[in-house]
């Protein structure tokens, strides 16, 4: 019997302690230099995304800055920050329809460009 899919709230949470700081590699430092790259855990993107006050708004630009300050590396993977937002937004939505109204604000959360992130819900 295959096992069951996990839950967006599962994902959020099943990688904790992934967080690591490694050197930029050879094919990134073309487009972001040299230095090291932070790699979150889910739980970083998400907590970055729950401090935006109503009324308020950020980027995943300076989400991923924040993270590279936090953890002293050059800049923060912007291919984890994308997916583990995306993970964050699906279980806010998953927590929204279970009746739980303490969820992350992604919709606070715009592209780098300033839009709405098409690929979260809604």
């Amino acid at each position: 019997m295959p096992k069951p899919k996990p839950t967006w709230t599962e994902k959020l949470h099943g990688a904790e302690g992934y967080q690591q700081v490694k050197p930029i590699g050879e094919r990134m430092s073309k487009r972001w230099g040299t230095g090291t790259m932070v790699i979150p855990a889910p739980t970083e993107v998400d907590e970055l995304m729950r401090q935006v006050p109503a009324g308020k708004v950020t980027t995943v630009n300076e989400i991923r800055a924040a993270l590279a300050r936090r953890h002293g590396a050059t800049i923060e993977c912007p291919i984890t920050t994308g997916i583990f937002g995306w993970i964050a937004a699906n279980a806010a939505e998953e927590q929204r329809q279970k009746g739980n109204t303490d969820i992350t604000p992604y919709w606070r959360t715009l592209k780098t460009s300033g839009l709405i992130n098409e690929k979260y819900p809604g």
